[in-house]
C-alpha cells in the first residue's frame, strides 16, 4: 500500500507535499532535483519507500493525492506511472 500522486497535478507541481514528506518519498525535489524537476509534468510518490504516514494528502492544493486503495477509477494508472518513475530511476 502506498500513496499515489494522479492527474490534478499535471502542470502544477506544488511541492507543498514534498516539503512534509518525512522520509522524502515524494520526487523529484524542486531544489535538489532541479533538472529533473522541470523534466516532468508532475510529481511522483515512491511505493517502496513511502511509510504510508497520510501528511502529503492535506498538503496538496489541487487535491491529487490519494491513498492508493482510494485512487478514483479513472485515475488508476497513476499507481503504475508512479511506481515506473522509480523504475526508471533506478535503471539510470
Amino acid at each position: 500500500m502506498t500513496y499515489v500522486i494522479c492527474e490534478p497535478c499535471i502542470d502544477e507541481k506544488d511541492a507543498s507535499c514534498v516539503d512534509v514528506c518525512p522520509c522524502e518519498s515524494i520526487r523529484p525535489i524542486p531544489d535538489y532535483e532541479a533538472d529533473d524537476f522541470e523534466g516532468v509534468n508532475q510529481l511522483f510518490i515512491d511505493p517502496d519507500t513511502c511509510i504510508e504516514c497520510g501528511v502529503c494528502e492535506p498538503e496538496c492544493p489541487v487535491e491529487a493525492i490519494f491513498f492508493d486503495e482510494d485512487v478514483p477509477e479513472e485515475w488508476e494508472h497513476y499507481i503504475q506511472i508512479n511506481a515506473d518513475y522509480y523504475e526508471q530511476q533506478l535503471s539510470v
